[in-house]
């Protein structure tokens, strides 16, 4: 378990995404079923750098080892921030992705391009069994597209327009998305701090 640290996560995806950004770090990242942890970790926060923080603290708290998790969505300025912290949770959590992409395009669809912007957000947290705590963020911005494309992705990727490469997330190949998403930006950005705060720690 040295320079092992315990990701907060189930999903394959993310941590095959999170080990090729730590790769050559000389640190390891295992996700809870990896480590053999069962366990329901409420996220109540009002932001998702506190769910993050949540999260992270929980894992930490339970295995006396040093623990990451991240908490990220999508943030439509048009709709005050919706569906913002509760993204995932968005018009119920066993509604599908389908349904909810399609209703908000639907709530926008009087809304002109300028003021269809919005983002993903993704904020990472860091906590070690000292106290130390260590906090990485980033986004990725687009406009709410007119309607749903592209394979490359999941959740509110079809909806997300981005001028620059003139088509949706889930529309770039999955390389790129992941040079450019929101959380391949903030988990380097953790990798920079990992590498500078963590030595000694893990």
């Amino acid at each position: 378990m040295e320079n092992t640290i315990i990701f907060a996560t189930g999903n394959e995806n993310k941590m095959r995404e999170i080990r090729e950004i730590l790769e050559g770090s000389g640190l390891q990242a295992i996700s809870l079923k990896e480590a053999g942890i069962t366990a329901h970790i409420e996220e109540n926060g009002e932001t998702f750098a506190q769910n993050a923080f949540l999260k992270a603290d929980a894992v930490c708290r339970l295995t006396g080892r040093p623990a990451m998790a991240d908490d990220s969505g999508l943030v439509v300025d048009e709709l005050n921030g919706e569906p913002g912290i509760y993204s995932a949770r968005y018009l119920g959590e066993d509604t599908s992705y389908l349904i909810k992409n399609t209703a908000l395009i639907r709530r926008l669809d009087k809304i002109d391009g300028a003021k269809r912007t919005a983002r993903f957000v993704c904020a990472i947290c860091c906590v070690f069994p000292d106290g130390t705590v260590l906090r990485a963020e980033d986004t990725m911005e687009g406009i709410i597209s007119h309607e749903i494309a592209g394979k490359h992705g999941f959740g509110y990727d079809p909806i997300l327009y981005l001028p620059y490469y003139e088509c949706t997330s889930a529309q770039l190949p999955p390389d790129e998305k992941n040079r450019i998403s929101h959380r391949g930006k903030a988990l380097r950005k953790m990798r920079a701090l990992l590498e500078t705060e963590a030595p000694g720690r893990i």
